[in-house]
């Protein structure tokens, strides 16, 4: 064997994959799926019968889970596309500074800073107003391929001075 020593640059995450391989034909309504790079909730799937060359193809109408995009595919039924691996965290929320980030609060007691107020107006404006009263808000995270973003809010009752 060498003698040589190996040096592996050490990576953040454990090399996991984003997406996981799914046959197109078992995907459903309310799935997920990636299309054009992007993950999406799938609301519509179609399949056609098999046709002249022998395959039957699925057509999915699915909305970027991040942008709320509306995207199409079209892939055979018996081939793999990409389902990304979903994730939805509460925390709860401690502040939120001028330059729109937020401060929230993770399970084991550190702080999360490195996440953007929604671009949604309606959640923007209840989050900003229930904090502005001080309630006590948990808001929703939802990631998936590297991203994340604030996507629902729970009140949870006033604060306790």
């Amino acid at each position: 064997m060498s003698d040589e020593e190996h040096q592996f640059e050490s990576k953040a995450d454990a090399g996991a994959s984003k997406t996981y391989p799914q046959q197109a034909g078992t995907i459903r309504k309310n799935g997920y799926i990636v299309i054009k790079g992007r993950p999406c909730k799938v609301v519509e799937v179609s399949t056609s019968k098999t046709g002249k060359h022998g395959h039957a193809k699925c057509h999915f109408v699915a909305i970027d889970i991040f942008t709320g995009k509306k995207l199409e595919d079209i892939v055979p039924s018996s081939h793999n596309c990409d389902v990304p691996h979903v994730n939805r965290t509460d925390y709860q929320l401690i502040d939120i500074s001028e330059d729109g980030f937020v401060s929230l609060l993770t399970d084991n007691g550190n702080t999360k800073d490195d996440l953007r107020l929604p671009t949604d107006e309606n959640l923007l404006t209840q989050i900003k107003d229930g904090f502005a009263e001080g309630k006590d808000l948990v808001v929703s995270v939802m990631s998936a391929m590297g991203e994340e973003q604030i996507n629902a809010l729970k009140d949870i009752g006033p604060k306790l001075k």
